[in-house]
């Protein structure tokens, strides 16, 4: 063998354990790809062309405006979608094996983008309608991380609000300690 089929193999492999496709057709991965990317920019392009938000004079004078600004360009439909976490987490869900675990996974997944589309597209400006936004949001995703754990772990740690976070600590902290020689910083 040569060096690229050794890389070739070796991207492979990884993309066999990013997707969490042993074992599987690839066109049982590739319809899992189409059917979760294509939700999620649907469910993305119905919200920022669709729903249009709509602002009292009252809310502009006050400045009780949306906290966050609508996405443009070319990449406004496809960024939040197709680069999220729970997408990528629902591939691999999808290519866990069947069972009624990844059915609730897969339903939950659709709710919680469903959700988020409507807020996307709704765009509250109050604070109380933010807060109920940002709930609804991170509840649903981590009800979808907590049923996709059980069907894979690498999935329900990449849909984790908090878990990449954590995990990045984590490791900043070890990598931090190692170099110390188990010195304290403080």
């Amino acid at each position: 063998m040569t060096d690229i089929d050794d890389a070739i193999d070796d991207v492979r492999d990884a993309a066999v354990d990013l997707l969490n496709s042993e074992g599987r057709s690839a066109g049982h991965v590739a319809m899992g790809v189409a059917l979760t990317v294509g939700f999620a920019l649907l469910a993305t392009g119905i919200a920022s062309g669709a729903l249009r938000p709509k602002r009292s004079l009252r809310q502009v004078r006050d400045r009780d405006l949306p906290i966050t600004e609508k996405p443009h360009g070319a990449f406004s439909l496809i960024l939040p979608a197709v680069f999220s976490a729970t997408t990528l987490s629902a591939v691999r869900v999808w290519n866990a094996p069947p069972a009624r675990e990844r059915t609730r996974a897969m339903g939950l997944w659709v709710a919680a983008q469903t959700v988020n589309a409507v807020w996307l597209g709704l765009r509250p400006s109050s604070m109380w309608k933010q807060v109920l936004a940002a709930m609804s949001s991170a509840g649903l995703t981590a009800a979808f991380a907590h049923e996709a754990r059980k069907l894979d772990e690498g999935a329900g740690k990449m849909a984790a609000p908090t878990g990449s976070g954590v995990r990045m600590g984590n490791l900043l902290h070890r990598k931090a300690d190692d170099a110390s020689g188990g010195r304290s910083l403080h």
